[in-house]
């Protein structure tokens, strides 16, 4: 099976049809551009509604001031495809959890995550965001909140670049960071995410290297993800050191072999250049224990890649537990003594239920 490529043309507009277009939003100005001039406008048009759609946020044709009333008239009914607010929450340390109605009526889940700057510096230096990809989560991991709900519909490529604007918006602060950490497996919605990637880069304006698409591993797809030769974060969930442990917490892995999915990642290395990150939930009494840390830094010896170590946030429906500082302390001792490098990342929103594992599209 061949690489999805990056370019994702739209389809645009044919007059002499009744229907309408997809949601203009994700489009590029090259894609723009052909379609006002498919709607007898000229070419600049192409540049005004791309300026109106990525900088000023339109979120309907008929308010963009500067086409004439008759067009405006005329395209009032396209979508540029913009979701409404259902619900929103903030937590004690600034992240903002979003919860977004969709065209029809699918609720999923964004969060905002400020990062503060050192006392002097100003009061925000990063504003980080994380995306859903898909309404719900086939995956079923069973520390996770996303998985409960089951799963309904891949994300299309403007609710996914939709979710940046509206936490851009509200902020009123520039997106710097975008992790593909949300609702959803990404690779299991490959063509959406790549031309969603294209669109955050290209017209929105983040570097390539701030954004992060995160893979429980499907097989054969970090393989063709890596043909598109981005310089993107991947980001793999091992969570487990060995096969046995990985199917208990991961269904899916039953049909994904660790060693199968750590090869694969061995080529997006090599392909790409980049270094894999690797997610480690740590489960007190589960995978969190100096033999696993030992297992896990052999299996990456020789890996260019950098483990990230997530004390569990606590769900409703399962009962682990997150371990003791001492404990994660002791794994990421063991874990450098072998050379592997290795950073622990506390969650934010956590009083919100917005932190890493507990998204699941819902007001508790």
């Amino acid at each position: 099976m061949s690489a999805t490529p990056l370019v994702s043309q739209v389809e645009l507009h044919n007059p002499a049809k009744s229907e309408l277009i997809p949601p203009l939003l994700g489009a590029s100005l090259a894609e723009l551009s052909t379609w006002v001039q498919q709607q007898g406008q000229p070419a600049y048009r192409g540049k005004q509604l791309h300026e109106w759609i990525y900088d000023k946020g339109v979120r309907s044709l008929a308010d963009i001031s500067v086409f004439s009333k008759q067009w405006r008239k005329e395209v009032a009914e396209i979508p540029i495809g913009r979701s409404t607010l259902h619900y929103r929450s903030v937590a004690p340390d600034g992240t903002v959890k979003y919860l977004l109605r969709l065209a029809d009526d699918q609720i999923i889940e964004t969060v905002g995550i400020p990062t503060f700057a050192e006392a002097g510096d100003g009061p925000k230096s990063r504003l980080t965001v994380c995306v859903s990809t898909q309404v719900g989560c086939p995956m079923a991991c069973d520390f996770c909140a996303t998985g409960k709900g089951g799963y309904k519909r891949n994300l299309a490529r403007h609710e996914i670049v939709d979710q940046v604007l509206t936490v851009q918006e509200d902020f009123q602060q520039r997106v710097s960071n975008v992790v593909f950490m949300g609702l959803g497996e990404p690779l299991l919605n490959t063509e959406n995410v790549l031309a969603a990637l294209k669109s955050l880069n290209q017209d929105v304006g983040i570097g390539q290297r701030s954004l992060t698409v995160s893979t429980v591993g499907i097989r054969d797809r970090i393989r063709q993800f890596a043909q598109n030769n981005l310089q993107i974060t991947l980001a793999v969930s091992l969570h487990a050191p060995n096969q046995a442990l990985r199917e208990k917490l991961i269904p899916s892995a039953r049909a994904y072999p660790l060693e199968d999915l750590l090869a694969e990642c061995r080529e997006y290395v090599e392909i790409t250049g980049r270094r894999v990150t690797f997610e480690y939930v740590l489960l007190a009494g589960v995978n969190d224990l100096p033999e696993h840390a030992l297992e896990l830094s052999k299996r990456l010896r020789g890996f260019q890649s950098h483990v990230n170590l997530i004390p569990y946030n606590p769900i409703q429906e399962v009962d682990y537990k997150r371990p003791n500082r001492d404990r994660i302390q002791a794994f990421v001792n063991v874990l450098k003594q072998q050379n592997t490098a290795v950073s622990v990342r506390y969650s934010r929103g956590l009083e919100a239920d917005a932190a890493c594992g507990q998204l699941r599209a819902s007001k508790n």
